[in-house]
């Protein structure tokens, strides 16, 4: 699997770093060339010389090592390899990477390359948890770096939480998948995911109850069959998906600007639940409650971000699915959406308070098209995304 292929091991600082010698040598057992690079911090964990001997090539440590410049530059090295890999990466190294800093040589290697970035981060589980370590994580994402890991569980600060680095074997198997060529390699998809937030006034807002599940879960899906997924969602309790651009929103006139923004896909999934309305005229301070009266609001509808990529003359995508959220006559109403809109499916489902479905683990869907309705047994949320990827795969490759 990874017979000859070359990777750009960047090992920074962090009691994780120990492990980079078992990654190493599951690399090479594998057939990979490893060039390791190592951080200033890193060298306090583990020794150049035990890394060196595991890679069996010289490790690169300085920006400024006039031998290594002259030997191979930091561009050159940033580019020669097919994929790099940060392991352990660091909140100091994901905030610089996120930043675009470039102080030493892991640093600027990063900003330099055109390479595609795998990361598998390690630190203490208040640090990953910090809202600015986490607004990194978006950027990252964003900026199409993938990430393995971290995994929960107990650290040598004695604390137990998520920031354990990814078990070296794991790290492998995740490198192992970039380099396979799936169904979806070469395709292009739109996933939308999550709730809009209509602003009322600057502390209150009009929303629908959608946790983003769903819509992660199929972003995770399509990637793992070779897909470049954009994932544009508003502001969901959900994780985020890990190997796809992330574009975060809140509103539904900032979704379609997204949406719009990334076109042309092969394949658009709008599973974001979008509000229909928005206040007319939001107020820039709180709306102050008043004896005797209640506020008076205007509404507007939002736009139909579904019938306008469907209704496309130029450009639009070969396949368009829409997500319709029921509570009553779901198949009636969700076969009129269809027509209505002009996608080319509708993914159904019944939202009933009863049902449990919205914000929680399991769904029950019905996929219609143009052939008619077909109804798939309730199961959890990444099971529906496993069967509704496969099933895009197999539409775009007819």
């Amino acid at each position: 699997m990874l017979d000859d292929k070359r990777i750009l091991l960047i090992i920074s600082g962090g009691i994780a770093a120990y492990k980079s010698l078992e990654l190493i040598r599951q690399l090479r057992k594998a057939g990979a060339w490893v060039t390791p690079v190592m951080t200033g911090a890193a060298r306090e964990f583990v020794t150049p010389l035990s890394v060196s001997a595991l890679a069996e090539e010289k490790v690169y440590q300085d920006l400024f090592d006039l031998t290594d410049e002259a030997e191979m530059g930091h561009i050159e090295l940033s580019r020669s390899a097919d994929l790099i890999v940060v392991a352990p990466a660091t909140a100091n190294l994901m905030a610089k990477m996120a930043q675009g800093i470039a102080d030493d040589l892991a640093s600027t290697l990063l900003l330099a390359t055109d390479t595609q970035v795998l990361v598998a981060p390690a630190m203490n589980v208040r640090m990953w948890d910090h809202p600015a370590t986490q607004r990194n994580i978006a950027t990252l994402q964003s900026d199409g770096i993938r990430f393995v890991g971290p995994n929960e569980g107990a650290m040598a600060c004695g604390e137990f939480g998520p920031g354990r680095m990814a078990e070296p074997l794991e790290i492998v198997s995740a490198i192992e998948a970039e380099f396979e060529e799936g169904p979806l390699t070469g395709r292009r998809i739109l996933v939308t995911s999550g709730p809009t937030h209509e602003p009322i006034d600057p502390v209150r807002y009009i929303a629908n109850r959608s946790s983003g599940a769903q819509g992660t879960a199929i972003a995770q899906a399509l990637s793992a069959l070779g897909a470049e997924v954009i994932f544009v969602t508003g502001p969901a309790e959900a994780a985020r998906p890990t190997h796809a651009r992330v574009v975060e929103v809140e509103t539904a006139s900032q979704m379609l600007e997204a949406v719009q923004g990334v076109l042309p896909v092969d394949a658009a999934v709008f599973a974001a639940a979008v509000a229909d309305w928005r206040v007319e005229g939001a107020r820039d301070s709180k709306i102050k409650k008043e004896a005797g009266g209640l506020p008076s609001l205007s509404f507007a509808e939002n736009p139909d971000i579904l019938a306008t990529i469907s209704q496309m003359t130029e450009g639009r995508p070969d396949l368009v699915v829409g997500f319709a959220a029921e509570t009553d006559d779901v198949i009636a109403h969700a076969t009129a959406k269809r027509a209505r809109k002009g996608c080319d499916w509708i993914v159904a489902n019944d939202v009933s308070p009863e049902t449990g479905i919205m914000g929680g683990t399991e769904n029950a869907v019905t996929v219609i098209s143009q052939e008619g309705a077909e109804s798939w047994p309730r199961m959890g949320k990444d099971a529906v995304a496993s069967a509704l990827a496969d099933r895009i795969a197999q539409t775009l490759a007819d």
